[in-house]
């Protein structure tokens, strides 16, 4: 008996020790890209003037601060599915809140229906994310999608951060313009191009399966650049689990 139960008992010792693995790496990534984004974020609005070199350096600080957002957006993808920390809800929905207050002052509670509802109707009407009245035109759609997830209450939290970054923090406007406001509008076009309208449009070739869903075919750096690897979309829905850094290894194995 001991030794017909050895193989399962070292299988889920192996699967405790990649469950491990996970966490630690996707909580040491998550803590990167939140470091990353309110150390720079700080600096450029309340330190960096505009003018002189800084104002030429300013479209790749706004790129930078673009990207992280992207990334604050995907860690707390990865936390709505459970696969940042596996088998740890607590800490899953921490960093999943912070990352996304972070981001645009959203509640991750609130999102996570509508997110489970578009993997369940994805590519119909009842998925959230999906636009059927403009299943191939960019902007109709993006407008639509900006519609049901920025609503009052997170225009409400974005104005008063502002105010309060102006009238108590005292920082500049301009700054807080070009360095908080332009990059969040940036990376809301850059995760709902990479990650929704191409993976998700109507094309003349039908989707493989009824996950409807596309990758993308940029190497493992582009695909990083674009969207954290979220254009490898298909490989997502087919296993939600694996984590935004483990999408490229992912999409070599169904390669296979």
């Amino acid at each position: 008996m001991a030794e017909a139960a050895a193989p399962a008992y070292i299988a889920a010792m192996q699967s405790d020790r990649q469950r491990r693995r996970q966490t630690l790496v996707g909580l040491g990534l998550a803590a990167l890209i939140v470091v990353a984004f309110v150390a720079l974020h700080v600096t450029t609005v309340f330190f960096l003037p505009l003018e002189g070199a800084w104002l030429l350096a300013a479209p790749f600080l706004v790129a930078v601060l673009t990207w992280l957002s992207v990334g604050l957006f995907i860690v707390a993808h990865d936390a709505m599915h459970g696969s940042l920390a596996p088998g740890r809800p607590g800490v899953n929905r921490l960093w999943g809140r912070l990352t996304l207050l972070i981001y645009a002052g959203f509640w991750m509670d609130r999102l996570l229906p509508k997110h489970f509802d578009h993997h369940k109707h994805v590519g119909t009407e009842g998925d959230p994310d999906f636009s059927a009245d403009h299943p191939t035109r960019f902007w109709p759609w993006y407008l639509s999608f900006m519609k049901r997830y920025f609503g009052l209450r997170e225009f409400l939290i974005m104005s008063a951060i502002v105010w309060t970054y102006v009238l108590v923090l005292k920082a500049p406007l301009p700054n807080l313009l070009l360095y908080w406001a332009l990059p969040a509008i940036l990376s809301s076009v850059q995760l709902f191009y990479f990650g929704t309208f191409l993976p998700h449009r109507h094309e003349e070739a039908a989707f493989a399966d009824e996950h409807n869903a596309r990758s993308n075919n940029y190497p493992a750096w582009l695909s990083l650049l674009t969207c954290f690897h979220f254009g490898y979309h298909r490989e997502h829905h087919l296993s939600p689990g694996t984590p935004w850094w483990a999408l490229p290894r992912r999409r070599r194995e169904l390669q296979l």
